[in-house]
Parts: structure tokens; sequence; C-alpha cells
């Protein structure tokens, strides 16, 4: 597949002051165009288009690696010390974590820690760090320890 730089993903929020307080104030995006109706995000990069919108969609639990998650979310794979910056960042902000960081396929193919927050519309994220990013893709799922030995939250 093309290795395209960056992605857009649009999303509902209830209000847009409270998704500039959270992705600006507490995250740190800066903010791109934005009307009476969205506001745009630079998300490490990345274009996300925060849509007033009235009506909230239904979320659900999936399964993952013997542990609930929030369908649908949204979030980024950062590198180790991003990821940590961004967690004091989030606590400093004030921001409950649904699930704090953890880790997550220890010592398996694909480990990483990962932590899931709502921001102020409700909106699941979750942000991860792998331990080694070429694994990010893997199609293993077996039970063989990945190495080198796991990571420590």
């Amino acid at each position: 597949m093309a290795n395209i730089k960056d992605f857009h993903l649009a999303f509902p929020v209830s209000d847009l002051a409270s998704a500039r307080a959270f992705y600006t104030g507490v995250i740190g995006c800066p903010e791109g165009r934005s009307t009476d109706h969205y506001v745009d995000f630079d998300f490490y990069g990345h274009q996300i288009v925060a849509h007033l919108a009235p009506e909230r969609p239904r979320t659900s639990e999936s399964d993952f690696d013997g542990s609930d998650v929030t369908i649908p979310h949204f979030g980024l794979n950062l590198d180790w010390d991003a990821f940590h910056h961004l967690h004091e960042r989030l606590k400093a902000g004030g921001v409950r974590f649904v699930k704090e960081p953890h880790v997550r396929l220890e010592g398996k193919v694909g480990e990483h820690v990962s932590m899931f927050v709502h921001d102020f519309s409700g909106n699941a994220l979750e942000f991860k760090a792998f331990r080694n990013q070429d694994q990010i893709f893997s199609k293993q799922l077996s039970e063989e320890p990945a190495h080198p030995p796991p990571l420590e939250t």
C-alpha cells in the first residue's frame, strides 16, 4: 500500500469550545480552520476535524487481549517518549483516564503500552507506544514470546 503521510478524521462533538479546550488546551494540538460548525486540529501531523453534532453515535465494548475497549475510538501510535509526555499532559489537564497506561500483549509480538481517555464530548481516544514499531502490522497472533523483555509502565 502507498505510504501516505497523514490521515483525516471527522468526529462529532457536542460543543466546539470544549473541543478546543481538550484538543488545544490539554493535548496541545494547534488549531487550523474553523467555522461555527467545525474546528480543524493538527493531531501530531494528522488532520482531525471536530464537527458540531447534536446526536451522539452509539458506543459499545469489544474484547482485546482479555480486556474491554470502547468502540468506536481513535488515537495514535506514539513513540515511547511522546506517549509518556502526553500521559503527563493529560494528568496535568485533569483528564480522567478510562484506562490508565497499561501493557497489552505483554511478552508477545505486538507488545505495547496503551491508555484510553474521553474528550470533553465523550469521544474515546486510545494512545499507544509499541515496544517494536516494526510489529504494528504483524499478523502473528501466537503465544510465542516477543523479544526483548516486556515494557514497564
